[in-house]
């Protein structure tokens, strides 16, 4: 694909509270920006009751997965250079627990885009890194707290772990999620704990180089509590988490159905020229609208399902899909659903939503008995 031409560049705050990370990373804060950041539970409790569904260890003690009992999968993953100097690094198919990750390398270090689900795809990650530079990693960067993003992070050790305060309290608190009894297990690895080491609330700033990655929180609870994008802006690349399925059908189940399409105003108002999704082909911004769309008829059903008193399983069933039959994963719809029912239903309800009850659901319209998993 063709690189991006430079589309915006935005200036740095005049103050600015800073440290260095290795030799060619200044992590700015930003004193100026908002300090406050909605900061739901519904996340966190979510997280617990699946781990109650699924046979989990208490969470403070989940800290490492030994499982070899299937062959590692045949990693299908192509490179894709976005920039000069920052790529994607996309997995083929883009479904359960297989994400995409990125890097953009500077002169004396590589900043990561996230980890994967398992360790074979991690290190495959990071074989494809290296095979580009043989620079070290200087920091890694969580999108959200989901494992797929971050399970690889033991893997990187020393380098620092940058993400949204919730996200490390999330990751420390669930622990290693494998969610044995809801999807089909793949081969893991051996998988140990390792939480992010560095926070933030609203705003950080990374340099590879004179390569500024620009790290935002959405400023709401949107795919999870505690999102964050990787911008570009000279080179005009967004990488967005899993705030954007390419191919993929959104998930906002930990979530909230309003307060993704909010985010992504927040992401149109980048003028990102290339979108680097959490799942699927790279691609630009129109995969907004498109995201839009569904979410928007996720929220139409929801509102005629509540009025008639239907079930978000129910209401999943009389759902005719449309343009989004294609998308893959479809059971996330009965999940979207219980969302936004339950947004529907008020602050209370929406807290104390069971996360369990959902995935059940989900696995009852798949058609069972386990969630396909191919990671």
């Amino acid at each position: 694909m063709a690189l991006p031409h430079p589309i915006c560049s935005r200036s740095l705050p005049q103050s600015c509270d800073s440290f260095t990370v290795g030799n060619a990373w200044t992590l700015l804060t930003r004193p100026d920006a908002p300090t406050e950041i909605l900061e739901t539970t519904h996340g966190l409790r979510s997280n617990a009751s699946l781990n109650n569904r699924v046979g989990a260890q208490p969470s403070h003690s989940d800290t490492k997965v030994t499982q070899m009992t299937s062959q590692p999968p045949t990693i299908n993953a192509e490179v894709v250079q976005v920039a000069d100097n920052a790529y994607a690094y996309v997995q083929d198919d883009g479904s359960w627990f297989i994400n995409n990750t990125g890097f953009v390398i500077g002169p004396d270090g590589v900043i990561l885009i996230d980890t994967s689900s398992t360790e074979a795809r991690t290190r495959a990650f990071l074989d494809a890194v290296a095979e580009i530079t043989d620079a070290p990693i200087h920091a890694v960067v969580n999108t959200h707290h989901h494992g797929d993003h971050t399970h690889g992070n033991y893997l990187t050790a020393p380098a620092p772990i940058i993400s949204h305060r919730l996200c490390k309290d999330i990751v420390e608190k669930a622990g290693i999620d494998h969610y044995p009894t809801a999807f089909e297990q793949p081969n893991w690895g051996n998988l140990e704990l390792r939480a992010p080491t560095i926070t933030f609330k609203t705003r950080m700033d990374l340099w590879a180089g004179d390569t500024i990655v620009e790290l935002h929180t959405m400023g709401d609870v949107a795919h999870t509590t505690n999102d964050v994008v990787a911008w570009l802006p000279t080179e005009g690349v967004l990488y967005t988490g899993d705030l954007v399925f390419h191919g993929g059908t959104p998930f906002v189940l930990m979530g909230s159905v309003q307060g993704s399409i909010d985010a992504l105003d927040v992401l149109r108002g980048f003028g990102a020229e290339t979108v680097v999704p959490g799942h699927g082909k790279v691609t630009g911004p129109q995969v907004f609208d498109d995201i839009e769309r569904y979410l928007s008829m996720i929220l139409d059903v929801a509102t005629a399902a509540h009025s008639a008193g239907k079930t978000p399983l129910d209401a999943a069933r009389g759902v005719e899909l449309g343009d989004f039959a294609s998308l893959t994963d479809s059971e996330r719809l009965v999940g979207n659903l219980y969302r936004a029912m339950a947004e529907i239903d008020g602050p209370e309800a929406n807290a104390n939503m069971s996360i369990a009850a959902a995935i059940g659901d989900m696995i009852t319209f798949h058609g069972g008995p386990l969630l396909p998993c191919s990671a």
